[in-house]
């Protein structure tokens, strides 16, 4: 939260040592944004207290290769050592995702978001209207609850603004209870007008999507019809927008690439490195009708997979820990609570592995698969739809899809060293909880990051209502 952070000076200068040498030697980063990262990343875990904030998963996209690529808006002129050119916009796109960073505000002086916002975090006015623009800036009447992990200093200007003395005097809340005030909602226009002691989260570094502005949106168009439009996702896309960015998403190019004048809706979501089949509803209602259809098990979906070791034909059924983080962990064992998945291999042949130049254009990172004389498609009859399910069912068994670098690395590990995988066939027997619980978290950390742009994934086909609608994706990218 800034202004409510209190820092430990050795701390923050040994960080900030740090960051100068690894950063401002790649990213050419001023020192006035490497203190600024120096305060989130030290406090990463305290400033989760805001609940959507996610550091954890985005500690896995800091890169320290070199760029010249320019990262968001310029805090400050650059120091001489450490040069960073000028650049007060979110476009055009960074080839790569720069390091996270999220402020936490309390307003202290009522006012338009816009200027209060710039002045807080030493952003220019018009970086600050693009996050904005793209979905990045959330806001609460009341300051959440800080968790047990909060500085004093946290936790003494969350009493100071939650003081009942204090909440009576808002107009604002009257009538409603302090959960319903705590809600966080995106902040939609640069005009708006923000009361002290409304609390503000600000995204000031997005997870960016580059591929969107390399895509010929309108040839991946595979119908249009009045109540929905049929896309051919492109990998390394996102289907609706994330927490931090609604602008880059399938829905929102879609739309544009159609002309449209009423925005298209999200109505299921497919991983960010899949490609293939997705629908997207021209109307909130028929959002919901899909909506329905699918609780009613009356889509089907069938999967192109590259796997990267032959996979056998048949039901494939595994059971997935109900923990909504990736790495997702399943087991052939029935464990109470945890969500069963099933998929259908329908049939499995050998093809070519990708070429050099395709793994190239597309950043696959296979993170030294042993075996790259030929690859097995397989064609997948999803029968339960959980995220990463296809991915993580795939591995367990030994055959991890080609480009997967989150779950190839652990399917490396577990056939180098059997029984490591406390979920496994070969799964050792632990005495403690605590000694299952550090077994896991081991396990977690043989699995790699989220893949750049694409794996060997494919929603190659979808219908619903009993085949009366049905639709294909083209030739997948590895053919």
């Amino acid at each position: 939260m800034s202004g409510a952070v209190s820092l430990s000076a050795v701390l923050t200068k040994s960080l900030i040592s740090s960051l100068r040498t690894t950063y401002c030697r790649n990213l050419g980063m001023p020192m006035t944004l490497i203190h600024s990262l120096a305060v989130t990343h030290v406090f990463r875990k305290q400033a989760k207290m805001f609940g959507l904030c996610s550091y954890g998963s985005r500690t896995k996209t800091f890169s320290t290769s070199s760029s010249t690529t320019t990262f968001g808006a310029t805090l400050s002129n650059s120091s001489s050592d450490c040069p960073y050119p000028e650049y007060n916009r979110l476009l055009p796109c960074p080839s790569q995702n720069g390091l996270p960073r999220v402020e936490h505000l309390v307003v202290r002086e009522g006012g338009p978001i816009l200027e209060y916002i710039s002045k807080a975090v030493d952003l220019p006015p018009q970086f600050v209207a693009d996050l904005i623009h793209f979905g990045a800036v959330y806001y609460a009447l009341v300051c959440p609850t800080p968790p047990p992990t909060a500085t004093t200093e946290q936790i003494k200007i969350f009493k100071e603004v939650t003081d009942p003395d204090v909440l009576r005097k808002r107009k604002s809340i009257k009538g409603k209870t302090f959960r319903e005030a705590q809600k966080t909602f995106r902040i939609t226009r640069v005009d708006e007008f923000v009361e002290a002691g409304t609390y503000l989260r600000v995204h000031i570094h997005p997870k960016r999507f580059p591929r969107c502005y390399e895509i010929d949106w309108k040839s991946r168009i595979i119908a249009v019809t009045e109540s929905y439009v049929i896309l051919d996702k492109p990998a390394g896309t996102s289907v609706g927008g994330t927490t931090d960015n609604i602008e880059e998403s399938c829905a929102t190019f879609a739309t544009r690439a159609l002309g449209l004048t009423d925005p298209l809706w999200t109505t299921h979501q497919i991983d960010n490195c899949t490609e293939g089949c997705v629908v997207l509803a021209r109307t909130k209602q028929y959002c919901s009708v899909f909506h329905g259809k699918i609780r009613e098990k009356k889509v089907k979906k069938l999967y192109l997979a590259l796997a990267a070791a032959p996979v056998p034909v048949g039901v494939v059924t595994h059971y997935m820990r109900p923990v909504n983080v990736a790495p997702r962990l399943v087991s052939k064992d029935i464990t109470k609570g945890w969500h069963m998945c099933q998929l259908e291999v329908l049939e499995c042949k050998e093809v070519p592995w990708p070429t050099a130049s395709t793994e190239q254009k597309l950043r696959i990172d296979n993170c030294g698969w042993p075996k790259k004389d030929v690859a097995y498609e397989c064609k997948i009859n999803l029968l339960t739809g959980k995220t990463h399910q296809v991915r993580a069912q795939l591995a367990a068994i030994g055959s991890p899809i080609v480009g997967d670098s989150m779950y190839i690395p652990a399917a490396i590990a577990e056939a180098m060293n059997p029984g490591l995988n406390p979920f496994g066939e070969d799964g050792k027997h632990y005495e403690s909880e605590d000694e299952r619980t550090k077994a896991v978290e081991e396990w977690m950390a043989q699995h790699g990051k989220e893949p750049s742009i694409a794996i060997g994934l494919q929603a190659c086909q979808i219908s619903w209502d009993d085949g009366e609608h049905f639709y294909e994706a083209r030739t997948p990218w590895w053919r």
